[in-house]
């Protein structure tokens, strides 16, 4: 903060105020036009929280091209190698309240504002490399059923298995989430997926199908559930842990790469690619680096860049079109209605979210509005001074359609299980944490959620339910410590390495 004063104070509308006026204790306090500012402007401060990653944090970077992918797309904003674009990211909890703790057992956000010249590309990402289900008519019922119970206000693990039981899709993201990949050691220390497989195109107008992903340059690193506990007593601690990373000059990075799929290559495989509750499987798509990711900066005012800022997937590029999936096609709207409610109509122009360059048709409505585009006409076509549209000659002619299957699919969770975890160490864990929210629930719904859990895989249901036996009986171990997980592809059937070594399994 500067030191000294920084100019007189004045109420609102620039009126200076006396030194009389800051006390109102034996005066007329309805006259004092500064005492009616502060009493009043405080209630009306705060903005409709976020349904959810409500709580969060962000910092200002950039990101720098360093490899060259024009083969693949025409976005300005990923050619050019050398190239850097300001960024701002907001990092955040998906169920937690602005009050809740960053320690907690959660899928974390890690969302990125591009100011590319060519408009604001939003790039939203998952700490997990799936999703939770492929309807977007389910969205609206699996929040209801992960957040808190309408009665008791409380986070309620029979409503989270019971949704899952009756949405078995919704199995291997959860699996993640109880597993060691549930609670990392802080932002700084995880990777992060854009979820959807996106299509994009070169200035040929050549399709291409990718999932982008950030890899952190600071190690992954997870917490246990018993060493979260420690952590979480400052429930701040990871925003804390960014802003002083910054502060000291440490500054987060992380590298932008992206699966890559051909048109050919897609009509060939033996599974959906746009499903994203599951992962791409190995061979059948090549690994391409696209750049780095870098935060340097603090906000200067938090409410004024982190809680004003909107992101939305449905702002996209030319040369990255976006997903095609059912999912994508609703947050296109979904996101936009909400960001609406919370800012209103015009939150494109608060200044966070302002790209470099705009002209638009839309006036009026809540303020901020800016210049209001002056006097130029509010209509379009118009014979006067409006903005007109281009034409993109690379934008591609070919039309792809994509139908979806309602069979249950249990082998992405089972591969999760078997495969995705490192070894028996981290196996042993998920089971642990799995039996652990068992406990609360009652006894027909443990029994839907052991035989799903089996139909998964017979020794996962078998372990869980002789876990859930003891979690009943005994009490918890004292926490170990955090643990470091080795650098390793988190996508696709790649056989993941062996855990530290050091590492004691106290649950035996």
């Amino acid at each position: 903060m500067a030191e000294g004063p920084i100019g007189l104070l004045t109420t609102s509308s620039g009126k200076l105020v006396d030194i009389r006026e800051t006390i109102t204790l034996n005066s007329d306090s309805f006259s004092n036009q500064h005492h009616i500012d502060l009493v009043t402007h405080i209630n009306d401060e705060r903005i409709p929280e976020r349904v959810v990653h409500a709580k969060g944090g962000g910092a200002f970077g950039y990101f720098e091209v360093t490899h060259d992918v024009s083969k693949y797309t025409k976005a300005e904003v990923l050619n050019g190698v050398g190239k850097t674009t300001k960024v701002f990211v907001r990092f955040s909890a998906v169920l937690q309240n602005l009050g809740g703790n960053d320690a907690a057992r959660d899928v974390r956000g890690l969302s990125v504002k591009f100011y590319s010249k060519e408009g604001i590309w939003d790039l939203l990402c998952l700490s997990t490399p799936v999703f939770f289900h492929r309807d977007p008519i389910d969205f609206p019922n699996f929040i209801h059923s992960v957040k808190r119970n309408p009665k008791t206000n409380l986070f309620d693990f029979s409503t989270r298995w019971d949704f899952i039981t009756k949405k078995p899709e919704a199995l291997n993201g959860f699996l993640h989430v109880l597993s060691d990949y549930g609670i990392p050691n802080g932002y700084r220390k995880m990777d992060a997926f854009a979820i959807h497989t996106f299509v994009i195109n070169n200035k040929h107008g050549d399709k291409y199908f990718v999932k982008f992903n950030f890899r952190t340059e600071q190690g992954v690193e997870v917490l246990t559930t018993d060493e979260a506990a420690r952590v979480g007593r400052d429930p701040d601690h990871f925003n804390r842990d960014v802003y002083n990373a910054i502060e000291k000059k440490n500054y987060p990075a992380w590298r932008l790469e992206m699966d890559v799929m051909t048109m050919e290559t897609i009509k060939h495989i033996d599974y959906n690619p746009f499903e994203v509750t599951r992962l791409w499987k190995k061979g059948t798509y090549i690994t391409v680096p696209i750049g780095r990711l870098v935060l340097n900066k603090n906000p200067d005012n938090f409410f004024r860049t982190v809680e004003l800022s909107a992101f939305n997937p449905a702002n996209l590029v030319p040369g990255i079109p976006g997903p095609m999936d059912n999912l994508f096609r609703t947050r296109r709207s979904s996101y936009r209605d909400a960001q609406t409610y919370r800012l209103s109509i015009n939150h494109n122009k608060i200044k966070i979210n302002q790209p470099l360059y705009w002209k638009v048709y839309n006036r009026d409505g809540k303020p901020p509005v800016e210049e209001n585009m002056n006097d130029a006409p509010n209509y379009y076509p118009n014979s006067f001074s409006g903005p007109v549209p281009y034409i993109d000659p690379a934008r591609p002619k070919e039309r792809f359609t994509v139908f979806d299957s309602n069979a249950i699919d249990l082998e992405p969770a089972s591969y999760f299980y078997n495969h995705y975890l490192c070894d028996d160490g981290q196996r042993q864990r998920l089971v642990n944490n799995t039996a652990r929210t068992l406990v609360s629930v009652s006894p027909d719904l443990r029994r839907r959620v052991i035989r799903l859990l089996t139909l998964t895989d017979p020794q996962l249901g078998m372990k869980v339910e002789a876990g859930l036996e003891v979690a009943l009986e005994t009490p918890q171990p004292p926490p170990p410590n955090a643990i470091k997980i080795p650098r390793h592809n988190h996508k696709a059937r790649h056989q993941i390495c062996t855990i530290v070594n050091n590492y004691k399994n106290y649950y035996d």
